[in-house]
């Protein structure tokens, strides 16, 4: 079957790990039609824009599409394009598996965590009001009217909403996803005790849901901060942890520090009938153009592309070989190495070359 799907290779890093995954996925022997677009900074040089309107047209035509890093710019500058694609394509559902693999130098074994994050709403709507405007006054003033606890004449302000719509769909996807994939718990991340009307609204509608699976899936939850001393002690206790937007960023790259780092975490974006799949980690433009970085959290969301289109024999032999190099360890990026300074560690495009090999041979 011939898929047409929407390439995003990114900027960075972004163009050298998206054309390892191109080839990779293609050498698995899947039909693809790749329609590319630029986005980010090279698309504002050549635009105007970080994110084309022709984007968004091509993934709402294809319903799917893969995209490579893209820089955000911290403090000012232009939002986050991820988040602009996640708001306009409403794909509320960030999905990021952590799963040890072979041959990754990390201190701990056996962890498979799948982090569902909820995308659409709070403190990433990108509600906010600057300090010192005429607007963000108005804010405070209403707040310092209505409220006994006051806020600083000189505050900037950020609004996290977090709905009733927004918490159910996300936490029954948690679900879902448990019961498709065999996994035995749900467990929902919050901060209740502290913030009543947002994460505690987080927190009841959670254990609504759960009833609806009660003798199928086991549901428990966990305050934030606790749950990160948990996850570096015993992160063989979780299974899937459903959690609000910012807490799910935070701790899904706590969670990709478990398995050996950002460059094997895969991740996709997820709506009702849109899906988008990216690598968890950033563009590191310092490395532009050095082919030199891991490609594999890439070509893993890849792998979850692959299966989420239907092409799961493409998939798991695309998987099979990711592993089985790196649990060899020779032809590996430099970060893959026990020793980051090794001289034998290979380019990103060499190690493609090898995944490519391994699934050949």
């Amino acid at each position: 079957m011939k898929h047409t799907i929407t390439l995003i290779p990114g900027d960075g890093i972004g163009p050298e790990v998206s054309l390892a995954t191109k080839r990779c996925i293609e050498a698995a022997g899947v039909d693809i039609k790749w329609e590319e677009f630029i986005a980010g900074e090279v698309a504002i040089k050549r635009f105007g824009t970080p994110l084309p309107d022709n984007i968004i047209d091509s993934v709402k035509k294809n319903k799917v599409a893969i995209k490579g890093p893209i820089v955000t710019p911290i403090g000012s500058g232009f939002r986050s394009v991820n988040v602009q694609l996640r708001h306009a394509l409403d794909l509320y559902v960030c999905l990021r598996p952590v799963k040890s693999i072979e041959g990754v130098h990390t201190p701990y074994k056996n962890v498979d965590i799948v982090i569902v994050r909820e995308n659409s709403e709070d403190l990433y709507l990108g509600v906010e009001f600057q300090e010192g405007t005429p607007e963000c006054k108005k804010i405070i003033d209403t707040i310092n009217s209505l409220s006994p606890k006051k806020v600083r004449p000189d505050s900037g302000i950020s609004i996290k909403p977090i709905s009733r719509f927004a918490t159910t769909r996300i936490v029954k996807f948690a679900f879902e996803y448990a019961v498709k994939n065999n996994r035995k718990k749900v467990t929902a991340v919050h901060k209740a005790n502290i913030m009543k009307h947002t994460d505690g609204l987080f927190l009841s509608i959670a254990r609504e849901v759960a009833k609806e699976y009660a003798g199928r899936v086991e549901f428990n939850d966990a305050i934030v901060d606790n749950l990160s001393m948990q996850l570096v002690t015993r992160p063989q206790n979780f299974d899937v942890l459903v959690l609000p937007n910012l807490y799910g960023d935070i701790i899904s790259d706590l969670c990709a520090g478990l398995i050996g780092g950002l460059g094997v975490a895969p991740g996709a974006n997820i709506g009702d009938e849109i899906a988008l799949f990216e690598p968890v980690h950033g563009s590191a433009p310092k490395y532009t153009g050095q082919n030199k970085v891991n490609p594999v959290a890439m070509i893993l969301s890849g792998v979850m592309m692959l299966k989420y289109i239907g092409e799961e024999k493409a998939a798991l032999k695309l998987e099979r070989a990711v592993f089985d190099v790196i649990k060899a360890g020779k032809s590996v990026t430099y970060d893959l190495k026990k020793d980051r300074n090794d001289p034998a560690a290979v380019s990103t495009s060499a190690m493609a070359d090898e995944i490519i090999r391994s699934m050949k041979a």
